[in-house]
């Protein structure tokens, strides 16, 4: 404004007269503005179910960095909680009902829904801005419902998901304690891995579970060399990985891929001079002979009070399923007393026929008004759509669908006599999948127990 045609800007003659200075977001009028027509004032009087997702305040997202970091007030949040409505909640109103009539929501879980959300209006930084997953997170201390909010706000358009993956919570276990530059090097590489890369050398993202493999077979080796003194990945030769994979037994196939994907990246992003894992041949798959579990273990978790163990362990047990697809069936999936599994069609044992009918009748009893499609679910499942974790129902047993599935297996091929088209007939296998479980027939060392799970 002062700046003459021709001349430099005289910033001491601007600011002779004082700057004002205004905080963003703060410029709002809360009262005496002047009252809204009666069109434009009704669909906020209207009751939820006229509300429709998208419309009001609510929709105008704003982004503003917090000048302060300060605590909520409790008195002001439990304030929040009493009012009716607010903008938030008013919202989300049709979505609340969408996935309430959708996921079976009691009456009960719908109002702690619109609870926590009023909640959150007290949270967000500013009356329009988008809502963080790690400020739902907060609500659990004011016993408020944090994944069925979260779904809500996902829904609604109004969430950042800024909560950590499980892959960058096990990395970040695995290397706190690694040199500075190692970690970078190491940061480097799982965002390669996690999001791929768009410039040469260009690379796809990996799958998580490969991600984890990958940090599970290097993170010995790595913690290693840090203790011998290193300090980045460029100090390590050729002669150390060999090393280092020589002193590895059970893992070297993990660690010898995840080493070579390691220097790989490294190398094309030009954090290393050289790779040392260049024309290393892969290390072979490591094998182990199949064992039999002992009865009295497969029986004491068959006969569980718990009615959803036993009919785990018994869809295992009798029809070898795999932990996954346990965890993926589907009500729909039992019909006519048979199980329908990928393309196989399994009639059901009679245990197993037991077991389900225990369970149904809990499930029914304990979640009447569930819409979750899976046979499998649990309290935190039953009001969505989800199947259930993978350690479900299984964590604090001493089976796991792994090892029973390969009793099962082992079970079958003695009775067969080596039949292997039989084998992969009955379980989906690949002939060398089941070849494995061949080696077993006359082995010296091996016999198979006379009193085993009936077969069907």
């Amino acid at each position: 404004m002062l700046q003459e045609p021709g001349h430099g800007l005289d910033l001491v003659g601007a600011t002779k007269a004082g700057h004002q200075l205004f905080f963003a977001n703060m410029t709002f009028a809360r009262r005496g503005a002047p009252p809204l027509s009666p069109e434009q004032r009704a669909p906020w009087k209207r009751r939820d179910q006229h509300n429709l997702p998208g419309s009001g305040a609510a929709a105008e997202f704003g982004g503003q960095m917090a000048l302060f970091d300060l605590a909520p007030d409790p008195k002001a949040l439990a304030e929040r909680v009493r009012r009716e409505d607010n903008d938030l909640t008013r919202y989300c109103a049709a979505i609340v009902r969408e996935h309430a009539a959708r996921a079976g929501w009691s009456k009960r879980q719908r109002n702690d829904v619109t609870r926590s959300l009023r909640m959150l209006q007290g949270l967000r930084p500013t009356p329009t801005a988008k809502v963080r997953a790690t400020d739902v997170l907060q609500l659990r201390q004011y016993s408020g419902n944090v994944i069925s909010t979260i779904d809500v706000l996902a829904a609604a358009g109004l969430l950042i998901e800024d909560r950590p993956t499980r892959v960058e919570r096990y990395f970040a276990a695995k290397t706190s304690t690694l040199p500075p530059v190692m970690k970078d090097q190491l940061e480097v590489w799982l965002e390669v891995l996690t999001n791929g890369a768009r410039r040469p050398p260009r690379q796809i993202p990996r799958d998580p579970k490969t991600i984890i493999a990958h940090i599970l077979g290097i993170e010995p080796i790595i913690h290693a060399w840090a203790a011998a003194g290193f300090q980045s990945f460029a100090e390590v030769t050729r002669a150390d990985i060999t090393a280092a994979l020589d002193e590895t037994k059970g893992r070297r196939h993990i660690a010898g891929n995840g080493l070579k994907s390691l220097f790989t990246i490294l190398k094309g992003r030009r954090l290393i001079f050289a790779n040392p894992t260049r024309g290393m041949k892969a290390s072979p798959k490591a094998t182990n002979t199949p064992l039999a579990l002992d009865a009295a273990v497969i029986r004491g978790e068959l006969n569980s009070p718990d009615p959803v163990v036993a009919l785990a362990v018994a869809l295992v047990a009798f029809h070898a399923l795999t932990g996954q697809q346990v965890r993926e069936l589907k009500l729909t999936d039992i019909r006519d007393g048979h199980l329908a599994v990928a393309d196989r069609y399994i009639p059901l044992a009679g245990p197993v026929r037991t077991r389900l009918t225990a369970w149904l009748d809990h499930r029914n009893r304990t979640w009447p008004g569930t819409a979750n499609p899976h046979l499998l679910i649990n309290r935190r499942t039953a009001p969505r759509l989800l199947p259930v974790s993978s350690q479900f129902p299984w964590s604090g047993l001493t089976l796991r669908p792994r090892v029973l599935r390969e009793d099962r297996i082992l079970h079958e091929i003695h009775a067969t006599g080596g039949d292997i088209r039989r084998v992969c007939d009955l379980f989906g296998l690949s002939v060398e999948g089941a070849t494995r479980y061949l080696g077993t027939l006359e082995h010296p060392d091996l016999t198979l127990e006379s009193q085993r799970v009936p077969r069907t």
